[in-house]
């Protein structure tokens, strides 16, 4: 009994007793943890940036273009006169070489010089007359003379039929000189030496006056069309309202296409620009001449309808940088870095980007430090470091007769 009453007030106290332990350990582990000690906050690292040093200088900047190759001149052979075509030159024919003053195309004469014949018969006559009216006005007025009197009125001296003979004279001159221009328009033409284009008329075919025979186009001289945006025409030299031959010769182009399957080259000149913008798109047309370009002295002819690309030779520009392309950031900024290593934003103005370079001008100086990429990431004010501070620096600026970067 003592045994069991011993047991049951130890199973009253235990759970009391487990407490007091649980505490005692809480308390011993709360107590003997190590304490932290604060450390340092540690400045952010500065942003790495790349940089190329600005260096201003001479460049001519090449403007890039394409156009179809055109005649400067070309003509509509058309008939004057009517009758049937009785002889056509071998020459024309589509492609045909043909020559100043040769006749291509005749058309039968014969009408033409019976006409002839009759206004020479005119011509007689009138003269015939006009002289028997000057002797019978000289024959009224001695008589007029022998009859004491010095005045005459005009129509006993015969001067309105003299007159009315006159005129008849000078109207059978003009029908003359009508039907001598008559026969010599039924051969025809051109005045200069150049290519047939193309014909629409042939042997014994009947034409009448104002009926198409066919195109041909002058070979002296062809040209092309070269577009620019306005920026592209501030680079290069040309003669805007200026009246040709004021300007000593124009910029040097060399155009380069394609033919029978070979690449070719031409050299050209800016001779001229259109009157006047285009009004839809607002583009400048610069026009290239090439003289003689299907002579021998070429490589291979410039042909008519020929596609081109043109490299128009730049102005000297002055205090030009040249930079990566990836320096330029929202088209008209690009960033550098100051001597306290932030970040400072720049306005510029681009003159050219061509393959992974750029060209422009604006508020920097020499040895600036442009940021050349990852700009999106910066900010102005923003601290920096450059990692490549010991050798940071653009290719210098080559003497302007070599610049070759800037013209490719």
């Amino acid at each position: 009994m003592a045994d069991t009453a011993v047991r049951s007030r130890m199973s009253k106290f235990l759970p009391l007793l487990i407490l007091l332990i649980g505490g005692a350990v809480v308390f011993a582990v709360a107590t003997m943890k190590p304490k932290s000690k604060p450390q340092p906050k540690e400045e952010p690292k500065p942003t790495e940036v790349s940089v190329v040093a600005a260096q201003p200088g001479e460049h001519r900047l090449s403007v890039h273009s394409q156009g179809t190759v055109a005649p400067r001149r070309e003509i509509s052979l058309v008939a004057e006169v009517s009758g049937r075509i009785v002889k056509v030159n071998p020459a024309f024919v589509a492609g045909g070489q043909i020559s100043a003053g040769e006749t291509l195309v005749e058309i039968d004469p014969r009408d033409y010089r019976f006409a002839v014949v009759q206004a020479k018969s005119q011509v007689a006559e009138a003269e015939q007359r006009l002289a028997t009216e000057r002797g019978q006005a000289r024959q009224k007025k001695r008589e007029w003379r022998n009859l004491g009197n010095d005045e005459a009125n005009d129509l006993f001296l015969r001067k309105p039929q003299i007159a009315a003979a006159k005129a008849s004279l000078d109207a059978a001159k003009a029908n003359l000189e009508k039907a001598e221009l008559n026969l010599r328009r039924t051969k025809i033409s051109v005045p200069f030496s150049g290519l047939v284009r193309s014909t629409s008329v042939d042997l014994g075919q009947y034409v009448g006056p104002g009926t198409q025979l066919g195109k041909a186009f002058d070979t002296s001289v062809v040209e092309v069309r070269l577009p620019l945006t306005d920026a592209e025409a501030g680079l290069v030299e040309l003669p805007l309202g200026v009246a040709r031959g004021e300007l000593s010769e124009g910029a040097k182009v060399e155009l380069f296409g394609t033919v029978a399957g070979i690449p070719r080259t031409w050299q050209a000149r800016i001779a001229r620009t259109d009157a006047s913008l285009d009004t839809r798109t607002r583009l400048y047309y610069a026009v290239a001449e090439v003289e003689a370009p299907y002579s021998a002295e070429q490589e291979a002819p410039l042909m008519v309808g020929l596609f081109v690309e043109a490299q128009i030779a730049g102005k000297l520009l002055q205090n030009v940088i040249e930079i990566p392309r990836k320096a330029l950031y929202k088209r008209n900024l690009i960033y550098t870095v100051n001597d306290k290593g932030e970040v400072v934003s720049k306005t510029i103005k681009v003159l050219k980007v061509r393959n992974d370079k750029a060209w422009v001008t604006g508020e920097v100086d020499v040895g600036d430090n442009i940021i050349a990429a990852n700009q999106q990431y910066l900010v102005p004010g923003k601290k920096v470091e450059i990692k490549n501070a010991d050798s940071s620096e653009v290719a210098k600026e080559k003497p302007a007769e070599n610049n070759a970067e800037a013209d490719s």
